[in-house]
């Protein structure tokens, strides 16, 4: 079968697709696979929905995956001899399972290949084949050039390189179909947030930006559905498709709300999910940076069907449609647990492409406006 969608890499998009992973292994000489997911998914039973055999299976990933884990990883790819990775799940098993696939032949440590690190450079074309294969409508990272791990010293950093898209990326929706209403809102606003920011980024990428003007009008129409009626093929259909979108348009980067959410996604407590935070933070990125890209705003607004001066508003109103939270303090993140994120944000791989230029006291009034 030929890749539904070639751009940046082959994707095969549609119900039943998954049946294509076993002949996508032999197409890329992957015989001895290790299979990378969480232990969610395995006591879901959704490892044995793959038509392929693995080698050896690796589960052991937190919801933000950490250096720990993709050394645990890497262990037990070299143990069973594996000659490739499949990815199955969501955001955090896919950039666990990148790292693992690139410190088979990388030296360590994983910090020194961080963009804010300069490592960029250092990642070359030689690593094993990886299949990614989502089970949620969000992250789009099986598309995606980037991989965001919290490494031993406590940071969140971005990996990002085109080596470390996966190979290809096999995206069935019917792996979706039954996602909890909280899940799928969650990584659905995921989807949006990734959407608007590599729309109103400034960097010049026109194929980008009408691929993530499309993503966020799919979104917007089909992700309160998807919520309401959780079996639903379409609409499950459009969010995973809405997902890989807005992934395929990273090219252009992100911004402020990536970098707000990336070092609170470090902390270890509380736990904090990446696309519920980002839902948090969209409509109050969105006021900060109007006045910089208005003709962006209008632009959103018109594929959600609102004015430009309702964007924001409405966004905000969708979460709370979507039963997300409308502040951090209802995540149990409190003043506290703040000291030391503005400087990360500020630090951050994503900050360069926020439309609207970024200073210390702006991350922390966004921040503080959040809480």
């Amino acid at each position: 079968m030929p890749p539904t969608i070639s751009y940046l890499t082959d994707i095969y998009f549609g119900p039943g697709v998954i049946c294509e992973l076993g002949n996508l292994c032999e197409a890329h000489n992957v015989a001895r696979p290790l299979l990378v997911t969480d232990r969610g998914l395995v006591d879901l039973g959704m490892p044995g929905r793959l038509p392929c055999e693995p080698t050896a299976m690796f589960a052991e990933i937190p919801t933000n995956p950490t250096e720990e884990s993709v050394l645990a990883g890497l262990a037990a790819y070299r143990e069973n001899n594996c000659d490739g990775i499949i990815a199955l799940g969501g955001g955090s098993p896919i950039d666990c399972a990148k790292c693992i696939a690139l410190l088979t032949t990388h030296p360590e440590p994983l910090e020194q290949y961080a963009l804010i690190r300069g490592g960029r450079s250092l990642i070359t074309a030689d690593i094993p084949p990886l299949i990614a294969v989502p089970t949620t409508a969000g992250t789009g990272s099986e598309v995606g050039r980037a991989t965001l791990i919290t490494v031993a010293a406590g940071a969140k950093l971005g990996l990002i390189s085109p080596h470390l898209i996966p190979t290809a990326a096999v995206c069935d929706p019917q792996l979706t179909l039954g996602m909890p209403a909280p899940l799928t809102a969650a990584t659905g606003v995921d989807a949006i947030s990734h959407c608007v920011e590599t729309f109103c980024s400034p960097m010049f990428n026109p194929v980008a930006d009408a691929i993530a003007l499309d993503g966020l009008g799919r979104a917007w129409k089909n992700l309160p559905a998807a919520v309401k009626a959780p079996n639903d093929i379409t609409y499950r259909s459009e969010m995973m498709m809405a997902s890989t979108q807005g992934a395929l348009a990273f090219q252009k980067g992100l911004g402020l709300i990536h970098s707000l959410s990336h070092p609170l996604g470090a902390l270890t407590e509380p736990r904090l999910h990446h696309g519920t935070l980002n839902a948090v933070f969209l409509p109050h990125v969105i006021r900060f940076n109007a006045s910089a890209c208005p003709g962006k705003i209008k632009a959103m607004g018109q594929a959600m069907g609102v004015g430009a001066e309702a964007v924001a508003e409405a966004f905000a109103e969708l979460n709370t449609t979507l039963g997300l939270p409308a502040r951090l303090s209802e995540l149990g993140v409190t003043t506290a647990h703040l000291a030391g994120i503005a400087e990360a944000a500020l630090a951050d791989h994503s900050t360069p492409c926020n439309p609207r230029a970024l200073e210390l006291d702006d991350c922390q009034a966004v921040l503080d406006a959040a809480l």
